[in-house]
């Protein structure tokens, strides 16, 4: 399992801005409404907190999230990188097979992402 994580692959974050410029990718913000409110968020990101994710990111489910394109890869952050790895735990768990951990907001911005409030 050599380059992989608990939680995913990690992704650099460049290559995370490029391809949700592209469209290629989901991007998930995992943080609380609350933390998005005050730090906006990644340019594209979808807000899907940790504590909902299983509802909102199961395609099978009634309270999944529209926005969310599960024939498409998944990046997440947080703010840090530790709930997005979690969160990726629970899109394997989920049966997503492409999913990566971009860390947290601040490494995203570093690497040219643009921040919407």
């Amino acid at each position: 399992m050599f380059g992989f994580m608990m939680g995913g692959a990690k992704m650099d974050p460049r290559e995370a801005v490029a391809k949700v410029t592209a469209g290629e990718i989901n991007l998930i913000d995992v943080r609380d409404h609350g933390e998005v409110q005050m730090t906006g968020k990644a340019k594209g990101a979808v807000v899907v907190p940790l504590s909902v994710m299983p509802f909102q990111c199961d395609p099978k489910g009634p309270d999944f999230n529209k926005d969310i394109d599960s024939s498409k890869p998944f990046a997440l952050y947080c703010a840090s990188g530790a709930r997005s790895a979690q969160g990726a735990q629970v899109l394997k768990r989920l049966g997503f097979d492409e999913v990566y951990n971009i860390g947290g907001l601040g490494h995203w911005h570093q690497a040219g992402g643009e921040i919407t409030r």
